[in-house]
């Protein structure tokens, strides 16, 4: 378990997609990371770094976490083994981590999201998750107008 702004990418990750709308739309209480399990051209896809986390989510079937509605196209030197762009992949986590998870899934008004997907320093993918709370229209406001105070104050 990680509180937010522990993690910090090593020089040696790769960043592969970003998703800037989660930071904007829920409030992020809590980051974990976790592995993904990934077919091989889902693989190669990444590594061109073509990724769609809009709109995607993560949620628990059993004891398990998967993440849904992540776009990964569709691989143009692929073959009938092709995968689904739009398939749920399951994420790997410790056990005691899923526990934790899992009771924070189940608080009313949080939401397991995706914030970034990456390559680590030893080539594996990499998906960090946010806890968050939804924010509403005028907090979404007084982020914007708290967001840009910060960047005159710096260019100042």
């Amino acid at each position: 378990m990680q509180k937010q702004g522990d993690k910090k990418p090593h020089a040696t990750d790769k960043l592969v997609g970003d998703n800037k709308k989660a930071r904007f739309h829920f409030e992020i209480l809590e980051h974990y990371e976790a592995g993904l399990v990934l077919l091989g051209t889902e693989v190669k896809v990444l590594r061109s770094g073509q990724l769609s986390l809009d709109e995607s989510y993560a949620r628990f079937d059993g004891e398990e976490l998967w993440l849904l509605g992540a776009t990964i196209p569709v691989y143009s030197h692929g073959n009938l083994q092709n995968h689904e762009p739009k398939r749920k992949r399951k994420l790997l986590m410790h056990a005691r981590e899923l526990r934790k998870l899992k009771a924070k899934a189940q608080i009313k008004g949080l939401t397991i999201v995706p914030l970034r997907i990456y390559f680590g320093a030893r080539g594996f993918a990499k998906i960090t998750l946010g806890v968050g709370k939804g924010r509403k229209l005028h907090d979404k406001r007084q982020h914007l107008k708290d967001k840009e105070m910060k960047r005159e104050i710096r260019q100042a």
